[in-house]
C-alpha cells in the first residue's frame, strides 16, 4: 500500500511545484491564468497529499513534500526566472535532500 502512497505524493509534488510556479506569473492575483493555475495546482496538491496521508505517516510524508518541492521550485526558477543559487543555497539543498533520503532510508516510522 505504500508504494501507491509514493504515487500520491509524487503527484502532490508536482501539482505544487506547477502551482508555485505559476504564483509568480499571477502578479499578486491580477492576472487570471496563471492565478487559476495556482488555486488548481494547489488544490489538487493538497487533495493528493490526503490521499497520501492513508499509507504514509505525516512526518515523512510532510519531509519528502517540502524537502522535494523546494529542490525542483529552485530548478524551476533557475529555468524561467535565471535565479541561481549560490553555494550556501547548494550546501543547504543538499542538506535537505540527504535529510529526505536518512528519512526514506532510516526511519521505521509507521503510520496508523
Amino acid at each position: 500500500m505504500r508504494g501507491t502512497g509514493y504515487v500520491w505524493l509524487a503527484i502532490a509534488i508536482v501539482a505544487e511545484v506547477i502551482g508555485t510556479s505559476a504564483l509568480r506569473a499571477s502578479e499578486g492575483f491580477t492576472r487570471w491564468v496563471p492565478a487559476l493555475v495556482v488555486i488548481a495546482g494547489y488544490g489538487l496538491a493538497f487533495y493528493c497529499l490526503s490521499m497520501t496521508l492513508k499509507s504514509m505517516p505525516v512526518g515523512i510524508v510532510y519531509a519528502i513534500w517540502s524537502g522535494v518541492g523546494i529542490v525542483l521550485i529552485t530548478l524551476v526558477a533557475m529555468v524561467l526566472y535565471r535565479q541561481i543559487p549560490d553555494l550556501a543555497a547548494v550546501a543547504g539543498l543538499s542538506l535537505i535532500v540527504a535529510g529526505v533520503v536518512v528519512l526514506n532510508l532510516f526511519s521505521n516510522m509507521q503510520a496508523h
